[in-house]
């Protein structure tokens, strides 16, 4: 049973070059499951990568084990997940005691590298949550980890798997408008979502590398994955120009906060039972504030940021992420030698929105399923010819339809045919984190970061 298990594990590793072996010669079965253990149980832990998988997947995987430093939070969790695996504060204990085939990381990204290099060399894989990391020392210490190990890593990129991410991978690998050239690609957060990052611990570089790795890394991977190709070298400017030290006051959170009637921010977690009963309820353990003001004075990330990277293929990008937009969206455009490419998601004045702003990330990441299926435009443009509308059915919720589909390619359907080679491993992982760590180089020193000069991971002209 070990074996077949660790087999199963192995094909993660062999699903970016489609080398996997058929799922039936592993076995599973009421007797024979995959253990799993997770560590960290915030939002994304208990939702994803905890309640998801246990709803979804119990007759192949099992939770032996849950982790946290807050045991308030932890115990919640457990009950939430629905597993009555055992509870443990300390991270080798854990590992020790339930001998998992599988560790899932879903902590603060600083902390992400110490979970994933002791996981690798307790001799587990491990899956984690991105950013894979928060700067290019850890970077390396994860690589060197996973060599010595002779374990598996993966990264948990949903994005890669929406139907209408794949579509654009489609029509560029079908050269339909011939030789890649320039990529132009802007994100925007609104006034909610992008609000949220600043109340949290991801408002502190420290805690998250600044948005250029934490929220950016699903950004730069995509476009890895679409340019086929690893970055070289990078150039970026950034600022925090809105929140932070830019309110014009401040208090000591929300819900105790002086200032709620006049702060266009306010927002109120008590409305939340989800939120109080996961994080409000638990302060007293870790001291850890979900609804921290965002204009307190440790804040220290940027707001605002744009970047360049050219490609080792020579493609060159252009990229922005703004964190106070009035909408909620993003937009891309390529250019090639015979054409040009146009995609967008939930830009209001394309097509009416019919969802409230303030419900946007929550639809984004709903996990229920029951999402109703929509029809988006991507533009394929031929030079000297019409336009040609190309229309993609996907869900809103789940990240676009993305993140069952990544979990039942994982978990359900290893085998599954897959030529666009959306499993993401160690190297996805460190060339996506790199751009904003050398981006955020960039703003500091004010001169181009080498992508070469980070770790050893060298820059290929093609990933594949």
């Amino acid at each position: 049973m070990a074996t077949s298990r660790r087999n199963f594990l192995t094909s993660l590793s062999m699903l970016a070059v489609s080398t996997v072996l058929p799922l039936n010669t592993f076995s599973f079965g009421p007797d024979n499951k995959l253990k799993i253990v997770l560590i960290g149980t915030g939002i994304r832990g208990v939702s994803f990568w905890g309640k998801r998988l246990a709803d979804n997947y119990s007759d192949i995987l099992e939770f032996v084990g849950l982790c946290d430093i807050n045991p308030g939070r932890l115990e919640y969790a457990r009950n939430y997940i629905g597993v009555s695996c055992p509870t443990f504060a300390d991270f080798e204990e854990m590992i020790s005691q339930t001998k998992p085939d599988l560790v899932i990381v879903a902590t603060k990204d600083s902390t992400h590298h110490e979970f994933i290099v002791r996981g690798l060399e307790m001799g587990c894989d491990v899956l984690t949550e991105k950013p894979l990391t928060t700067d290019e020392r850890k970077a390396q210490a994860i690589i060197d980890a996973e060599r010595k190990s002779h374990k598996n890593l993966v990264v948990g990129f949903n994005y890669r798997w929406s139907p209408y991410n794949t579509k654009i991978k489609e029509l560029l690998t079908e050269n339909s408008i011939g030789e890649l050239t320039s990529v132009d690609f802007h994100w925007y957060l609104n006034t909610y979502h992008g609000a949220s990052y600043f109340r949290r611990w991801h408002g502190l570089r420290s805690e998250g590398g600044t948005l250029l790795v934490h929220k950016a890394t699903h950004h730069f991977d995509l476009l890895n994955w679409w340019i086929n190709s690893d970055p070289d070298e990078v150039f970026a400017y950034g600022d925090l120009e809105f929140y932070g030290l830019n309110g014009s006051f401040r208090g000591d959170k929300c819900r105790t906060c002086s200032n709620k009637s006049k702060c266009d921010f306010y927002w109120d977690i008590t409305k939340s039972d989800w939120m109080m009963k996961l994080y409000v309820n638990n302060e007293k353990y870790d001291g850890y504030i979900r609804d921290n003001c965002l204009f307190r004075k440790e804040i220290n990330i940027y707001d605002k940021m744009s970047a360049q990277v050219k490609y080792k293929n020579n493609v060159v990008l252009n990229y922005s992420l703004t964190t106070y937009s009035p909408f909620e969206g993003w937009r891309v455009a390529f250019n090639g030698t015979k054409g040009r490419i146009e995609a967008w998601i939930d830009i209001p004045y394309f097509k009416d929105i019919s969802i409230d702003q303030a419900e946007m990330h929550t639809k984004e990441m709903d996990q229920t399923g029951n999402d109703e299926i929509s029809v988006k435009p991507i533009i394929v443009h031929k030079l000297w010819n019409k336009f040609e509308v190309v229309n993609v059915e996907m869900e809103r919720g789940g990240h676009g339809g993305g993140d069952k589909r990544l979990q039942d390619k994982l978990f359900k359907d290893p085998e599954m045919a897959d030529p666009y080679g959306r499993s993401a491993g160690l190297r996805d992982g460190v060339m996506s984190v790199l751009i904003g760590i050398a981006a955020r180089k960039s703003i500091e020193s004010g001169s181009p970061v080498r992508i070469s000069e980070l770790t050893d991971f060298e820059p290929r002209v093609k990933r594949i």
